[in-house]
């Protein structure tokens, strides 16, 4: 991430547009009697929030969004990791296992994973740009808070203020160009957005906010239609 305290999480790399990257997620549906479905000829989804209601210039956001690794997915050749047994710690030299080089570049980059197997099963293997790696029971926002999926979101705190609560009332496209799928639409529109992180210096920038979409559940990231970039989407305070 993009943090300037706690954890980097997704700020550090996130904000590719899907495809972009190795990996897969596959983010359960709004509920679990409502299943999503794709139209892949699903047109944008105009806002609806009245005039004057809107956060910023409407159809100029771009929205990209973070993860959590999981170590299951990733076969790479397992690398010794050395950082902070707790988690009020800042670079530390304690070891703390080791684990796969494809997993710890990812948590690097969007800022925790959870660990699947040896002593440390169960936990997270978090990293920030200020503090290094450390173990934690959770992964993090910036004020030490575990991470909302499909509620938290980062951003410059001189576009959105912490504590600001956002929601995405028109997706834009995604960032090739196309339009966004009527379903993946529709669950960013649902969500409830809550600035809670902030963006480490240079990784932000204006009219960007980040948003947390939870754990990866499968072994090929770039397939999810959920790990995307809006590019001229719509915000209004809710």
């Amino acid at each position: 991430m993009l943090w300037a305290a706690v954890a980097p999480a997704a700020v550090t790399g996130c904000g590719r547009a899907a495809g972009d990257s190795a990996g897969a997620l596959n983010v359960p549906p709004p509920t679990a009697t409502t299943p999503v479905t794709v139209s892949p000829t699903a047109a944008p989804t105009a806002p609806q929030s009245r005039p004057g209601q809107f956060l910023g210039r409407p159809g100029k956001w771009r929205i990209t969004t973070y993860y959590t690794a999981v170590q299951s997915f990733y076969r790479g050749k397992t690398k010794a990791v050395r950082g902070c047994t707790r988690f009020h710690c800042s670079h530390g030299k304690e070891p703390l296992g080791s684990y796969p080089e494809d997993f710890l570049k990812v948590i690097q980059t969007e800022g925790g994973g959870r660990i699947t197997s040896g002593p440390q099963r169960a936990r997270y293997l978090n990293w920030s740009h200020s503090v290094g790696f450390w173990l934690d029971d959770t992964t993090r926002d910036s004020a030490g808070r575990p991470l909302r999926a499909w509620s938290s979101a980062a951003a410059d705190r001189s576009v959105l203020a912490r504590g600001q609560r956002f929601a995405i009332v028109g997706c834009g496209r995604e960032g090739n160009g196309r339009p966004l799928e009527a379903a993946v639409c529709q669950r960013f529109r649902k969500a409830r957005w809550t600035v809670t992180d902030l963006f480490r210096p240079g990784y932000g920038g204006e009219n960007h906010a980040d948003v947390y979409i939870g754990e990866e559940r499968g072994s090929r990231f770039a397939d999810s239609p959920f790990y995307t970039t809006l590019r001229g989407a719509t915000l209004a305070p809710s």
